[in-house]
């Protein structure tokens, strides 16, 4: 007995005073990143505490070490929805950047067009559910979620999304029924033949009403021409509203505009101040345009940062 106590005190006193072997994590860390000591802890001269940069590596080192082995069937499942994310993302972008800054939000004032609204719901949905399968594969732990930068930068692109949803199902079920309704106001044309946008609106080719629209302040009557069924030209140009600025994009010239009958002129509304669902339309638009550049920028700190 005496002798094993003899035995376990010197293997204690020489634990204790044996020199302190230099962290991997150091090494490691010198080697990806050429950068000393006290760029990861504290102390300069190495060992001890952690700075937040420290932190960061060692959560990020540790969730990669606990990482499962993704078999070949996952792996492939993982790339395809990738694909699909990121060919959804540029659809959904692309279509938010063209109506910005080629159509303007303008021309939806009047009224939702079903086909962005289908293309914005169903890109909404598919973002959502290939994000939550691309983040099952990536995040392993709630650690790398709050304490690397990945997971931040997750957190922050999954917040921006959320509020883009909750946004457009606003946009699409309380202010687009409204942007809508003014056009079932019946208004009959006055004398002067001079209408103001809000008048405007009701002239729209609808359940038998005239299809009237403005273009450069003159009013034009498309409601006997075939390319204007329902008041509607080429599934996107609606009649009831000033199409000065779409219609510039138009394949054609001016002129099939001017050759339709010219039914009077569109009133000065410059003091015209629009109504709080309108206004609400147009900050939410440009919000979620900023939304936009915003995801664009935590890609590129992912990849380049």
């Amino acid at each position: 007995m005496k002798g094993l106590l003899l035995s376990l005190l010197f293997l204690l006193f020489t634990s204790l005073a044996a020199p302190a072997l230099p962290a991997r994590a150091t090494e490691i860390y010198a080697q990806q990143t050429g950068k000393s000591c006290d760029a990861c802890h504290v102390d300069p001269a190495g060992g001890g505490e952690l700075t937040a940069a420290g932190k960061e590596f060692a959560a990020a080192r540790a969730v990669k070490a606990e990482a499962p082995r993704i078999g070949t069937a996952g792996k492939v499942v993982r790339f395809l929805t990738g694909y699909l994310h990121m060919l959804i993302a540029i659809l959904w972008f692309g279509t938010i950047l063209y109506v910005h800054l080629v159509l303007k939000p303008a021309y939806a004032a009047g009224g939702l067009p079903r086909g962005e609204v289908k293309v914005g719901v169903l890109s909404m949905v598919v973002m959502g559910i290939t994000g939550a399968i691309l983040t099952h594969f990536r995040v392993t732990s709630l650690d790398m979620l709050l304490h690397t930068r990945f997971g931040v930068l997750l957190l922050v692109k999954i917040s921006l999304y959320l509020v883009m949803v909750f946004s457009a199902a606003y946009v699409v079920l309380v202010i687009g029924p409204k942007l809508r309704g003014k056009r079932r106001e019946p208004v009959a044309l006055p004398s002067g033949k001079e209408l103001t946008l809000d008048e405007l609106a009701s002239f729209d080719g609808k359940e038998g009403r005239p299809a009237y629209f403005a273009y450069q302040g003159h009013l034009y009557d498309a409601s006997a021409s075939r390319l204007w069924k329902e008041g509607v030209h080429m599934g996107r140009h609606h009649c009831g509203e000033d199409l000065t600025e779409a219609l510039k994009l138009a394949p054609h010239g001016s002129d099939k505009v001017l050759g339709m009958p010219e039914v009077g002129s569109l009133a000065d509304v410059t003091q015209r101040k629009a109504p709080l669902h309108e206004r609400v339309f147009f900050f939410m638009a440009y919000m979620n345009l900023t939304i936009v550049f915003l995801i664009v920028l935590i890609l590129s700190l992912w990849r380049w940062a």
